[in-house]
């Protein structure tokens, strides 16, 4: 799912970042990114994405799973 996020972020930033975060401040602030341009909303969906993931991954670990 990960994969596919970043994939959807990368070509319709603000699908994967709906998907990751579902409707909040991060998907207001890609669609604003996305409609000055592809490239911002992009850069901002793939690095939202991975930051959330790396969250994640550091709650698992703290929390012995």
């Amino acid at each position: 799912m990960k994969i596919l996020r970043l994939i959807l972020g990368i070509v319709l930033p603000p699908l994967g970042v709906l998907l990751t975060f579902g409707v909040g401040p991060t998907l207001i602030i890609n669609i604003l990114l996305t409609l000055l341009g592809w490239v911002p909303g992009s850069i901002h969906a793939v690095w939202a994405i991975a930051k959330h993931e790396e969250q994640m991954a550091a709650i698992d670990r703290g929390a012995g799973i």
